[in-house]
């Protein structure tokens, strides 16, 4: 007798297993919130050969190689990450794939963790792929199945959006048995494989075509479905809006698109002859609302203040009268880095010694924060290197530093040093090494001599790196707020390009039982509170003005150590 067997997943989980099961035989990705999951689920797997890619451009080569190779594969990233791998992304939409292959793109909405809320969606359109998107993790699992086979049926990529909520939204999703699918033969062809021009232009007229074979497939695929109740009011919609409209207007008629690019456009019109007034109920872009009036069919649309943050359940009744959004009170927790954060005494010494700090993307963006208010720009990943070579010489390179951590300088901070050298650009680039991708959940990177599955396998040397690139001076040092201070000090009073390599690594704050924690004397305590100055949350201090030391909270870094001037925090020895 067969049983099923079920286990609570999260969307991201449901989606890796999903994969598995449809005979998944290569993944590649970069770490970012909200997708890091999907690889980390699918390293349990010896089937599947899954790599931390150096970044997004790379994993997403890598996997479309071994698509071309004959064997299903699938990239995955958050939405920005997609910005990186955007070339060979619009040039694998005209060449096409040999097995399946499925493009995970992870949209933040309400920007939880990411420097913008774009919609992906739109990427599909651009790019003339198909776009399908789940509402839930059981939908997220059937989905992936389909968009392997979606894409070896029409030879095409095929993009699969995620969003946070259904991400990391958990579900009860039935486990099955892996699908073992034979190899596809790699057959030499480079009219299909080598994008040059004349290769090119044919490939985009049968990508034309595929559109409108696409077309077709969307109007019968069980992916999008008409629901018919209530006809006084009707949505089409997609994603988790899909589960809101369904909890606010349970009797409301819905077209659920789960195939939502190319669009179903006879399917919508038979959906709008049948309701009175229709409402698209989206998130960010007003992708299906566009469309529908391209069509020439009247809908509600969402007020424009929605375009804004991610929608939540109790939006949808004011969607539906076209009023704009309610600002809704965001959470009281302040980010704040971590007790014992290697960082911390890093920008502690930045703000004393009152450079201009160009940043990048990770923990360390944290910096910008007050007290310690020590980072001033941050774009996207890699950006701390080139804009600190032309803030530097245009402000000076005794004003300018730049700070970017060892995961997000192997992504790619090394072009920007290079091309610092290259055009004689001189200052100091701090790299924070702390030996891993700490800011989505300590994964191993090219300088930790690791990989995605725990494997031992060559360690980038950093600062043979550095050398290489151009740079004058490298120095490795720990962290210590007095040494880094001088360091930047020292390296910026030089007309030279210079990298201060801070290395601390992560484990020593996370393992607490093997650090000593400071002693505090109140008694000592002159309430002038440098030590609060370090922005630490083990040291706070109470309604009436006095300091307190969590000693459950303290990593033992000691930074709060060395602000103290009058014996109140001591070393412990």
């Amino acid at each position: 007798m067969n049983t099923k067997h079920f286990k609570l997943l999260s969307g991201n989980e449901a989606l890796a297993q999903g994969a598995f099961e449809a005979g998944l035989k290569f993944a590649g990705s970069y770490p970012g919130t909200p997708a890091t999951e999907i690889l980390e689920y699918l390293t349990q797997f010896k089937e599947v050969d899954a790599q931390w890619s150096v970044n997004e451009k790379v994993a997403f080569e890598v996997a479309l190689g071994a698509s071309f190779a004959g064997v299903r594969s699938l990239y995955s990233s958050k939405h920005v990450g997609i910005n990186v791998a955007m070339d060979p992304l619009m040039t694998a939409a005209y060449s096409g794939i040999n097995a399946g292959f499925v493009i995970v793109t992870a949209d933040d909405p309400g920007l939880h963790s990411s420097q913008n809320e774009q919609d992906n969606r739109l990427i599909a359109k651009f790019a003339k792929i198909p776009l399908l998107e789940p509402s839930s993790p059981s939908e997220a699992k059937k989905f992936i199945k389909l968009a392997f086979e979606i894409s070896e049926q029409f030879d095409t990529p095929v993009l699969f959006r995620m969003t946070t909520r259904v991400a990391h939204t958990k579900e009860n999703v039935e486990i099955g048995q892996r699908q073992e699918i034979e190899n596809k033969p790699f057959e030499k062809n480079p009219q299909k494989y080598v994008m040059v021009p004349a290769n090119a232009y044919k490939k985009h007229i049968l990508l034309e075509e595929k559109l409108i074979k696409l077309q077709e497939y969307s109007e019968k695929t069980e992916l999008n479905k008409i629901e018919i109740n209530d006809k006084e009011l009707g949505f089409i919609t997609d994603s988790v809006t899909y589960l809101y409209v369904k909890e606010t207007y349970p009797e409301a008629s819905v077209l659920k698109l789960g195939m939502t690019f190319p669009f179903p456009d006879k399917k919508i019109k038979e959906f709008a002859s049948q309701v009175k007034k229709i409402v698209a109920a989206e998130e960010n872009e007003p992708f299906i609302e566009e469309h529908l009036l391209q069509m020439g069919i009247r809908c509600t649309g969402k007020h424009y203040t929605y375009r804004v943050g991610e929608l939540r359940p109790e939006s949808i009744k004011d969607i539906v009268e076209n009023k704009p959004k309610t600002q809704y009170p965001g959470g009281s927790r302040r980010p704040v880095l971590c007790p014992g954060c290697p960082h911390r005494a890093v920008f502690v010494a930045l703000r004393k010694t009152k450079v201009i700090v160009s940043g990048d993307i990770g923990c360390y963006t944290l910096g910008s924060l007050p007290p310690l208010a020590a980072l001033h720009t941050t774009i996207c990943m890699g950006a701390s290197v080139t804009i600190f070579d032309s803030l530097s010489k245009v402000l000076g390179n005794d004003k300018v530093v730049a700070v970017i951590g060892d995961s997000t300088f192997v992504h790619s901070g090394v072009t920007g040093l290079i091309n610092a050298a290259y055009n004689k650009a001189k200052g100091l680039v701090i790299i924070l090494d702390n030996g891993t991708t700490a800011m989505t959940g300590a994964q191993p990177n090219p300088s930790t001599g690791v990989t995605a599955k725990n494997e031992q396998t060559k360690r980038l040397d950093l600062e043979a790196l550095c050398r290489a690139c151009g740079a004058d001076n490298v120095e490795v040092i720990d962290s210590s707020c007095k040494s880094i201070e001088e360091k930047i000090k020292e390296y910026t009073a030089q007309n030279k390009l210079s990298v201060l390599i801070v290395r601390y690594a992560l484990c020593k704050m996370i393992d607490r039982t093997k650090q000593t924690v400071p002693l505090f004397h109140a008694d000592k305590c002159k309430k002038c509170y440098m030590c609060i100055s370090v922005d630490c949350p083990a040291i706070t201090k109470d309604e009436l003005g006095n300091v307190k030391l969590n000693y459950n909270l303290c990593a033992g870094c000691n930074v709060c150590v060395e602000m103290c001037k009058f014996g109140g925090l001591e070393k412990n020895k």
